[in-house]
C-alpha cells in the first residue's frame, strides 16, 4: 500500500493530476465556509434540525451541509445532478437528443452544455423558491431567520446561490478533466466524508456519558465494517453474457473470431434510485409545511417518518421501482443486440436479434431485482439503528410483531453515526471508481498498483 502511494508521485503526469485534485477540493471547501449575506445562520441550524425529514434535509446532505449553513454553495452539485437526469430521461423521448446521443464526441459536448443550461435553470428556481421560504420563517426559536427581508435579499441569494453552483460545476469539470475521478462525485463524496470526524467524536462521547455501551459500539463497528464489505462486493458484482464474433475475410486480412462478454452490473443505478425514493418520499412532509399545524397534516407527517413503517414501505417501494426505471433509460438490450449483429457477433446457443435482446432483457430483470433489494436494505438500515422500527404500528399483527422482534431493532440503537445508506453508497462507489483510474495510471506506466494479488493471479491465468 506504502510503495503503491510512493509509485503515484513517482510518475510526473500522476503527481501533478492528484495535487491538482487535492487542491480544487481544498478550494470547494474554502467556499463552503462563506455565508450567504442576509441570513441568520443560528436560526437556520434549528430549522434544519426541524425539517430534517423533507426536501431540505435531503438537499442538505448533497450540499455537504452548506444548506444548513447557508453558505454560497448552499445549493450544492444537486440542481447539476437533476438536469443530468432530465437530460438522460428526455433523451428517450426527444429525437433530436437522442439523435446527438449517438453522434459520438460532438454530441456528447452538445448534451453537456444543455445540461449546464438546465443547472442554471433549475438554480435560479431552487434558489428563487429558497429565498422566499427563509423570508417566510419569521420567528424560528425566537430567533429572526432573515435580518432584512425584501426583493433586494431575494435578488441577493439568488443571484449568489447561482453563482455558487455554476462555480461548483465548473471545479467538477476541471477535475474530470485535469484531475483524478469523477470531478462531480469526488465533490459530493467531499462533502459528505467531512462529517466523519464529527460523527464518530460524537459517538465517542456517547460512549463516554454512558448513553451507549461498549458492545453497542463494538456491534456497531461489526456492523458497519460487514455494510462496507457487502457494498463493495454488490458494486463490483457482474453478470458476464458470453459474447462470440464470427470470423470474415476481407482481401487477404482475417477479422473476427474472437470470443468477449458483455459485463452486467447487480446494480446498474449505482445511486441514482435512492435519490429518486428519498426525493419522492420527501415531498410530502415539504409540502405539509405550508399549511397549518394539526389534522390529517400532522397525521401524514407522522405516518412518513423514520421509524414509521409506511415510510419504510413506500421508500423501499421507491427504490426497487427505481432501479428498474433507471436501469430501462440507460441500457437498452435492443441497441445492444443491433450493434452486435452488425459487427457479427452473437450469444452462443441464442439467436441474433430479437432473441438476444430478450435474452439479454432477462438477465438483466433478474439481476436488477437483486440489486435493487440490496440497495433497498443498505438505504433502510441506518434509519432502523438510529430511530428503530414501530412494529406496533402495523395493522392487526403490530402488537404480535413488536414482542416477536428484538428491542435493538424496535427501538433503536439510538446511535448518531451514520454508515450506510446514500452516504455510504456515495462514498464506497466513488472510492473504487477513483482507486481504479489511479490503478490504471500506474499500470499504464508499469508501476505496482493497489490491487496486485488480483492482477498478479490474472497474468497467471
Amino acid at each position: 500500500m506504502i510503495d503503491s502511494v510512493k509509485n503515484i508521485f513517482s510518475i510526473p503526469d500522476l503527481r501533478k493530476r492528484v495535487l491538482f485534485t487535492l487542491a480544487v477540493l481544498g478550494v470547494y471547501r474554502i467556499g463552503s465556509a462563506i455565508p450567504t449575506p442576509g441570513v441568520n445562520t443560528e436560526a437556520l441550524q434549528l430549522l434544519v434540525e426541524q425539517a430534517g425529514n423533507t426536501m431540505f434535509g435531503l438537499y442538505n446532505m448533497f450540499s455537504g451541509g452548506n444548506l444548513a449553513q447557508a453558505t454560497i454553495f448552499a445549493l450544492g452539485i444537486m440542481p447539476y445532478i437533476s438536469a443530468s437526469i432530465i437530460i438522460q430521461l428526455l433523451t428517450v423521448v426527444w429525437p433530436y437528443l437522442e439523435r446527438l446521443s449517438k453522434e459520438g464526441e460532438l454530441g456528447r459536448r452538445k448534451i453537456t452544455q444543455y445540461t449546464r443550461y438546465g443547472t442554471i435553470g433549475l438554480c435560479l428556481v431552487q434558489a428563487t423558491a429558497i429565498a422566499i421560504f427563509l423570508e417566510r420563517q419569521t420567528n424560528v426559536g425566537g430567533l429572526p431567520l432573515v435580518y432584512e427581508p425584501g426583493w433586494s435579499f431575494r435578488l441577493m441569494t439568488v443571484i449568489t446561490l447561482t453563482a455558487g453552483t455554476a462555480f461548483i460545476m465548473w471545479l467538477g469539470e476541471q477535475i474530470t478533466e485535469r484531475g483524478v475521478g469523477n470531478g462531480m462525485s469526488l465533490i459530493i463524496f467531499a462533502g459528505i466524508v467531512v462529517g466523519l470526524p464529527t460523527a464518530v467524536l460524537t459517538t465517542m462521547e456517547q460512549m463516554r456519558s454512558g448513553a451507549i455501551g461498549l458492545f453497542t459500539l463494538i456491534a456497531l463497528a461489526v456492523l458497519m465494517v460487514a455494510t462496507i464489505g457487502a457494498v463493495v462486493f454488490i458494486e463490483r458484482g457482474q453478470r458476464r453474457v458470453n459474447v462470440q464474433y464470427a470470423k470474415r475475410v476481407v482481401g487477404r486480412k482475417m477479422y473476427g473470431g474472437t470470443s468477449t462478454h458483455i459485463p452486467l452490473k447487480v446494480n446498474t443505478g449505482g445511486v441514482i434510485p435512492v435519490i429518486f425514493a428519498s426525493s419522492i418520499i420527501a415531498m410530502p412532509a415539504t409540502a405539509a409545511t405550508a399549511f397549518p399545524v394539526g389534522g390529517w397534516v400532522t397525521a401524514v407527517t407522522d405516518q412518513l417518518t423514520n421509524g414509521m413503517p409506511l415510510y419504510y414501505l413506500m421508500f423501499m417501494g421507491g427504490i426497487i421501482f427505481f432501479a428498474y426505471f433507471y436501469t430501462a433509460i440507460i441500457f437498452n438490450p435492443d441497441d445492444v443486440a443491433e450493434n452486435m449483429r452488425k459487427h457479427g457477433g452473437f450469444v452462443p446457443g441464442i439467436r441474433p436479434g430479437k432473441r438476444t435482446a430478450e435474452h439479454i432483457d432477462t438477465i438483466l430483470t433478474r439481476i436488477t431485482f437483486v440489486g435493487s433489494i440490496y440497495l433497498a436494505l443498505v438505504a433502510v438500515m441506518p434509519d432502523v439503528m438510529i430511530s428503530g422500527f414501530r412494529a406496533d404500528a402495523v395493522p392487526v399483527i403490530g402488537d404480535t410483531l413488536y414482542n416477536a422482534l428484538p428491542g435493538f431493532i424496535t427501538n433503536g440503537l439510538g446511535v448518531t453515526f451514520y454508515f450506510g445508506g446514500t452516504s455510504l453508497l456515495i462514498i464506497v462507489g466513488v472510492s473504487m471508481d477513483t482507486v481504479q483510474q489511479v490503478e490504471s495510471q500506474l499500470l499504464m506506466r508499469h508501476y505496482d498498483g493497489f490491487m496486485k494479488k488480483t492482477r498478479i493471479k490474472g497474468r497467471r491465468g
